[in-house]
């Protein structure tokens, strides 16, 4: 029994290393040079070449590298009764929960003001704090995680989901209550996970019905935001900026308009990295109980998408 690690682009070494700091016996294989094909029942996977896992005939398991499964799911040459499991990491938790408070809390006292202020040497002590109220979409580990955070340092906060939710510690909107949600923030964090539901959702549309000036952070997927829509939504006065760490296409060209705009901040999908140490003792535990028949650790759900 072998595992393979194919994520082309990504370096594989911290990735060996960690598993086998964990396991030394562990029997890998890495993507290029993958020698023996149907030893593979284990793959541990990002951004893997769409069919290429259908060479492994004994595929049994397959782990994304990171939270994320939208790039495995993209591969509709994956069977559906294989297994998917994902990582579930409290310092992946740590760090999304940081970049988000940061973007909000830039906004809330209006830094990038505050920065354009110091470099045309104005010194302008009206209305330092802008009042907000945020809405989280997405509020499961990650995004519920930003939710008690926020609320421990004071501010308003309510959520957005596909499901409906009982016995929250905050006010919650449903799917069919979009128009609801957005009618209460002007801070607007996008945390959903990306399906074929959820994929586009950020859009003019949704920015119409949003209240006037409301902020962008969008830390989920790039494909969750028609990036054609934003800078139309500044103008109109829907969204009054935002802070984007994902794109559609990564890295993002030098040509993109939203290098320019002094209305977007952007950082290069850094909000949450993955780190090896802490996400392999899961990956073995779950190659383990793969071995014993045992139920796996995070697995996906394949009708949600997530």
């Amino acid at each position: 029994m072998s595992i393979a690690i194919v994520s082309p682009g990504k370096d594989p070494k911290p990735w060996l290393e960690a598993l086998r700091q964990v396991d030394s016996s562990l029997d890998i294989q890495v993507y290029p040079q993958i020698e023996d094909l149907e030893k593979v029942e284990m793959a541990l996977v990002w951004q893997h070449p769409p069919g290429f896992l259908r060479n492994f005939p004994h595929l049994k398991l397959i782990s994304s590298l990171g939270a994320g499964v939208d790039h495995i799911l993209s591969d509709f040459e994956i069977p559906h009764h294989l297994p998917i499991v994902r990582i579930v990491d409290e310092k992946l938790t740590w760090s999304m929960t940081n970049y988000v408070l940061m973007g909000v809390l830039n906004f809330h006292r209006q830094l990038y003001r505050y920065q354009k202020d110091k470099d045309n040497g104005i010194w302008d002590m009206s209305n330092p704090e802008i009042s907000i109220k945020v809405g989280i979409m997405g509020v499961g580990a990650l995004g519920g995680d930003v939710v008690d955070k926020l609320m421990y340092l004071g501010f308003e906060v309510c959520g957005y989901g596909l499901n409906d939710k009982k016995s929250l510690s905050f006010p919650y909107f449903a799917k069919h209550q979009l128009d609801d949600f957005l009618s209460d923030i002007n801070v607007l964090v996008c945390m959903l996970p990306l399906t074929s539901e959820t994929e586009g959702i950020l859009n003019i549309t949704l920015f119409q019905k949003c209240n006037p000036g409301t902020y962008l952070i969008n830390v989920a997927r790039g494909k969750h935001l028609i990036e054609e829509d934003l800078i139309p939504a500044f103008e109109e006065g829907y969204l009054s900026g935002a802070m984007l760490d994902v794109f559609r296409v990564e890295p993002l060209p030098r040509t993109h308009a939203y290098w320019s705009d002094s209305r977007i901040q952007l950082t290069p999908h850094i909000a949450s990295v993955t780190n090896p140490k802490a996400a392999a003792p899961q990956i073995v535990e779950n190659y383990k109980r793969l071995t014993n028949g045992l139920p796996l650790q995070h697995q996906i759900n394949r009708v949600k998408e997530y």
